[in-house]
């Protein structure tokens, strides 16, 4: 009976979609996607994200109809925190979410809620920034490099920053920041900037889980809407946090973004979209076809022309619901610091190139030695156990069978899928010059000044 019920589905799709006249003169051609369509499983989903612009491929998967495409019918739904999506996800009651990228991992490496998730879509690259109040960016100008017209030489070094921690702690007021959550690429970006130029962000311990164990600067989770409030209030003197919220502080004045994480690092992963591994297992054919979509979403919202209409899209209320001037700011090429210095910034936000949506084993090995460095990992493991743990988590085969069925498909050309064992090449485009090769993972952990060390 289900399989009859899903065929008729697909039939009726097809009709809606391609004309009925279509699939009258065309049912030859037609029988075999609706064969492919009712192979779906699962063809109603739910999935969620947070207000971010990152979560911009599953707004766009459904705008411009690639789920509809693969015979999905689904709903996204906005999320109160990072916390509660997770729980959701392993709860089953989403079947999927935009998702921070340290979340399905340390899930399944040890730190927090334990579940096994997985991860066969990487959504973006880059997107973060670090802002601060107007009083600590006009603390930090006086020990900044000014170019000819006089505005800030960028990338901007925490080094500006550790007078005025000091000056802060002299006067006995610890200096405080907020990040997103403790898995967050925002908290290791923080965490690397800082540490970079010898300001201690501190250590997770068992009985310390906010990980602030000899810190010089305390850093706190606040949400990402929240953030530009809390600055304001004075509860915070600065945060790491993905867009719009760096660009809705200059957009308030109440604030001044000092670097991208582009600066921090080149080109890093930045959210995924994640599911539970059971669920990628009982629903293949439903699993391969979200990940179809959300690559043709990337696909085109790396296409600059697309940009503008994408960013219409996200400002409405039931996606990320900020002004589209403030979106635009970073959207669409460019990037806002101080305000009135707006900066061409190409790759601020990349959602396809540079094999942008390929869940490398690599990306994945970063945050898991981030999680060591930093203590959410307490006790030392040996290089086999990096490698082990991420491949039950990131998943490229699903990825890549996903984007050859879009390249027969003629969707995208076979020279998009990247020819890889999984692992970048090693690089040192780092704030600090520092080389990550994720073949080596504890070379790389010892490799610093500030953290633990495992040899």
């Amino acid at each position: 009976m289900k399989h009859v019920f899903l065929l008729l589905l697909a039939c009726s799709y097809l009709l809606h979609s391609c004309g009925e006249s279509n699939a009258q003169t065309g049912s030859a051609e037609a029988n075999p996607r609706a064969s492919k369509l009712a192979a779906i499983e699962k063809p109603q989903l739910t999935f969620g994200f947070i207000k971010l612009t990152d979560m911009a491929p599953l707004a766009i998967a459904k705008e411009m109809g690639y789920f509809r495409d693969e015979g999905l019918f689904v709903t996204v739904e906005a999320q109160s925190n990072w916390k509660n999506i997770l729980d959701r996800v392993i709860d089953g009651q989403l079947d999927g979410a935009h998702m921070l990228a340290g979340q399905p991992i340390a899930a399944g490496a040890g730190f927090g809620r334990q579940a096994q998730l997985i991860t066969p879509f990487s959504m973006d690259l880059n997107g973060n920034g670090i802002t601060v109040s107007n009083d600590v960016w006009d603390k930090m100008k006086p020990h900044l490099d000014m170019d000819d017209s006089g505005k800030p030489v960028h990338p901007i070094a925490a080094d500006a920053l550790v007078p005025v921690v000091e000056e802060y702690r002299n006067a006995g007021n610890p200096f405080k920041m907020g990040m997103v959550f403790p898995v967050s690429t925002h908290n290791y970006e923080l965490r690397y900037w800082l540490a970079a130029a010898g300001l201690h962000p501190g250590f997770y311990t068992a009985d310390n889980i906010q990980g602030q164990v000899d810190a010089d600067v305390l850093l706190s989770v606040t949400p990402p809407p929240q953030m530009p409030a809390t600055l304001e209030a004075g509860t915070i003197y600065g945060y790491c946090v993905g867009e719009p919220w760096n660009q809705q502080a200059v957009f308030k004045g109440i604030g001044v973004p000092v670097v991208t994480n582009y600066d921090i690092w080149q080109n890093n992963p930045e959210k995924v979209f994640a599911m539970r591994a059971d669920f990628a297992t009982k629903y293949p054919n439903t699993t391969k076809a979200i990940t179809k979509a959300l690559i043709r979403a990337g696909r085109w919202l790396d296409d600059p022309a697309n940009r503008t209409q994408a960013v219409s899209i996200l400002s409405r209320s039931d996606y990320v619901g900020a002004d589209s001037i403030v979106l635009a700011n970073s959207m669409t090429g460019t990037f806002e610091y101080e305000k009135g210095d707006k900066r061409s910034m190409p790759d601020f936000n990349v959602f396809y190139r540079h094999d942008a949506t390929y869940p490398f084993y690599s990306d994945g090995i970063w945050f898991l030695t981030q999680m060591r460095r930093w203590g959410q990992i307490p006790e030392a493991k040996p290089a086999d156990w990096y490698h082990g743990t991420i491949k039950e988590i990131y998943r490229p085969d699903i990825w890549r069978q996903a984007a050859e069925e879009l390249v027969t498909e003629g969707h995208i050309p076979a020279t998009e899928i990247p020819d890889t064992d999984g692992y970048k090449p090693a690089t040192d485009a780092f704030i600090d010059g520092n080389t990550y090769d994720g073949k080596d993972p504890i070379g790389y952990l010892s490799s610093f000044a500030i953290g633990n060390k495992d040899q």
